[in-house]
C-alpha cells in the first residue's frame, strides 16, 4: 500500500486506505473480500520521514458513496467511492492553513453537509458537495488528533484537539464555545479525545493526561495526573476504565488500565509494550502490538486477561487492526495489509 500510517476503512464491500510509494501519495480501494484492486489515485507529496517512517497519518473517510482523505500536506480529496472518479480537490495551503511539524493526521469528520478537518488554529470546514470553504479558525499550525462530535444537552458540538488546547467549536458555524489550555512538547496532541457523556479525558506523552466535565460554555477540570502519557492510539473506553500505551513510542513504555473517574492505575503489563487496539463486544480488546502481533484481551480491570495471541505481521505496526465481516485486517508502516479470517471456537 506503500508507506504510511493510514488505517483501514471498509464500507459497502470495499476496503480503502493511503500510502506513499516514490514521493506520491495512493489512496487505495481494494475488494475487501479478495485484496484485488479496484481503483487507485495517485498524486504528489512528499513522504517525508522525521523519526518515523513518514507518509500519510489520517484516514479515509467513508459517507454516501463517497470517499474523503487528507494528506499530510493539506491536499483534500472527495472521490467517487465506487470508481475513484474525482468529485473535488482542495488544497489547505492555497489559504495559508500550514500543517504542524508532522502533518496533518485527523481523519476527516462529515456533520451533515461539511466536512471537519483538524487544520488552522482550531478547526476548518469545506461543504461537503463542492469543497468550498465553509469557515476557517485562523492560519496557526494545528494538532493531530481526529476531531469528535459530541452531544451535550441536545446539542452538537465538535471537539477540536488543537496545538496547545481542547477547543470546542459550533460545527455549523466554526464558532469557538471555550477552549482548555494542554500545552505540550512539539504541540504533539495526537491522541483522539475519548468522550464519555459530559466528560471527555486527554493525554499526551509530554504532558500526561486530564479529565473534564463539558458544557456548552465552558469546560471544568475533574482532574489532571501525572498517570498516562498517550502518544499515538488514544486506547478505548470500556465502562468507567480506559485500556491504553503509556509512554513514547520507542522507549520504555507499557500497556495499562486506569479507572476514568478517579485516573486510579488498576494494572499495567510490558506483553505487549505499546501498540494499537479497538474494542470488540462483549468487553474484550484486539490489540496490535508495535512489532505485529495480535492479541484478544477480556477487558477486566482486575489483571490483564490476555484470551489469543499470534504474530501476525513484521516491521513496525503503529495503525489499529480493522475488523469486519468475520475477517481481520493489519497493516505495518511499510504499507504490507494483510487478512485474516476469524474462526469461531
Amino acid at each position: 500500500m506503500g508507506t504510511g500510517f493510514s488505517a483501514i476503512s471498509i464500507s459497502q464491500g470495499r476496503l480503502y486506505t493511503m500510502g506513499n510509494t516514490n514521493e506520491h501519495d495512493i489512496i487505495w480501494c481494494l475488494d475487501a473480500a479478495t485484496g484485488r484492486e479496484s481503483w487507485k489515485h495517485t498524486y504528489a507529496s512528499r513522504l517525508d520521514p522525521q523519526y518515523y517512517e513518514g507518509g500519510p497519518g489520517a484516514t479515509p473517510t467513508v459517507e454516501d458513496g463517497k470517499v474523503i482523505t487528507i494528506s499530510k500536506w493539506g491536499t483534500v480529496l472527495c472521490l467517487a467511492a465506487a470508481t475513484g472518479s474525482k468529485v473535488w480537490e482542495h488544497n489547505l495551503w492555497d489559504e495559508g492553513i500550514r500543517s504542524n511539524r508532522w502533518g496533518f493526521a485527523g481523519s476527516p469528520l462529515i456533520w451533515h453537509d461539511l466536512v471537519i478537518l483538524n487544520a488552522g488554529s482550531t478547526g476548518t470546514a469545506l461543504e461537503r458537495a463542492t469543497g468550498r470553504m465553509a469557515w476557517f479558525n485562523g492560519t496557526n499550525p494545528a494538532g493531530y488528533a481526529s476531531p469528535a462530535l459530541v452531544n451535550i444537552n441536545g446539542k452538537e458540538i465538535v471537539l477540536i484537539f488543537a496545538a496547545k488546547h481542547l477547543v470546542a467549536v459550533d460545527p455549523k458555524t466554526g464558532r469557538e464555545l471555550w477552549r482548555h489550555p494542554f500545552e505540550t512538547g512539539y504541540d504533539t496532541n495526537n491522541s483522539d479525545p475519548l468522550v464519555q457523556g459530559d466528560k471527555v479525558f486527554i493525554s499526551s506523552f509530554t504532558r500526561g493526561c486530564a479529565l473534564l466535565r463539558i458544557h456548552l460554555d465552558r469546560a471544568e477540570v475533574v482532574y489532571e495526573k501525572d498517570v498516562l502519557h498517550n502518544h499515538l492510539s488514544p486506547g478505548i473506553l470500556f465502562g468507567d476504565y480506559v485500556y491504553a500505551f503509556n509512554g513514547e513510542a520507542k522507549t520504555k513504555t507499557d500497556f495499562r488500565c486506569l479507572h476514568l473517574p478517579t485516573g486510579e492505575v488498576k494494572w499495567t503489563t510490558k506483553t505487549p509494550a505499546f501498540g494499537s487496539l479497538i474494542g470488540l463486544g462483549e468487553n474484550r480488546l484486539l490489540i496490535l502490538s508495535d512489532r505485529g502481533e495480535l492479541t484478544l484481551a477480556a477487558a477486566s480491570p482486575e489483571e490483564f486477561k490476555p484470551l489469543a495471541r499470534a504474530q501476525v505481521m513484521g516491521g513496525i505496526c503503529w495503525t489499529p487492526p480493522t475488523i469486519a465481516h468475520g475477517r481481520i485486517y493489519v497493516r505495518n508502516a511499510k504499507g504490507v495489509l494483510k487478512c485474516f479470517e476469524t474462526i469461531p471456537q
